[in-house]
């Protein structure tokens, strides 16, 4: 409805004696202010190209809840073989699961023997996931490339 026509139909209402007051509410977008959790496992290596696989479960603070796939591809001056187990993440500025999936933009620096760990904080837009983990491996480099989460 146009706003001409919306105040048009007010004065006739009003004129009719029908309409004595008209409320206005605000019509805000959904507020991104969803926290989600997710727990994930993930191995993969890396010789100049960096590729890992691995799946996990995300949680909403709003109730929703998603088997997820995760994929980390990228490049650099890297080498090695890696594994993460019960690594950790917290996803911010969303408003549902679905702002959850898609690419969040990866950059870092890794160093580490036997005992690997990684702590990340990448972004995706205006969607943040910040990642923690240990696990066990061989890697070093610089890299930069993608974290994908998808639905599994």
């Amino acid at each position: 409805m146009s706003k001409r026509t919306l105040v048009l139909t007010a004065a006739l209402l009003l004129g009719a004696g029908v309409l004595a007051t008209v409320p206005v509410a605000p019509v805000h977008a959904a507020e991104a202010n969803v926290k989600c959790h997710l727990d994930f496992n993930l191995s993969g290596w890396s010789i100049i190209y960096k590729h890992a696989e691995g799946s996990g479960t995300v949680r909403c603070d709003n109730g929703q809840e998603a088997a997820v796939k995760i994929a980390v591809i990228g490049g650099g001056l890297t080498a090695g073989k890696y594994r993460i187990d019960h690594g950790t993440g917290d996803i911010t500025h969303v408003r549902g699961i679905k702002d959850v999936f898609g690419d969040y933009a990866q950059a870092g620096a890794e160093a580490g023997i036997v005992k690997s760990g990684t702590a990340q904080v990448l972004t995706k837009g205006t969607t943040s996931l910040a990642l923690a983990g240990n696990g066990e491996g061989i890697n070093l480099g610089v890299s930069v490339g993608r974290f994908t989460i998808s639905p599994r």
